[in-house]
């Protein structure tokens, strides 16, 4: 099924992907944002933050935003 995927860490970008039946937002954040914490990104669905537990739908709304955004250094 295709979820429609925002993720807005770095560069960031927007687009339909492919997940599996039954997927839950915990098992497409660890996918997709291998080696980084869940808890480090606030982790929408639909525009509602949402639990880990939570099972996509076809056609859902998935953002992934980094709560903590480094800037550069001071000269």
């Amino acid at each position: 099924m295709k979820v429609f995927y925002l993720n807005n860490s770095g560069g960031g970008f927007a687009d339909h992907v492919e997940v599996e039946e039954n997927m839950t937002v915990g098992a497409f954040f660890a996918e997709r944002m291998k080696g980084r914490d869940a808890a480090d990104y606030l982790i929408r669905v639909d525009r509602l933050p949402c639990a880990e537990d939570q099972v996509l739908q076809p056609g859902s709304r998935v953002s992934i935003t980094p709560t903590k955004v480094n800037g550069a250094l001071a000269a």
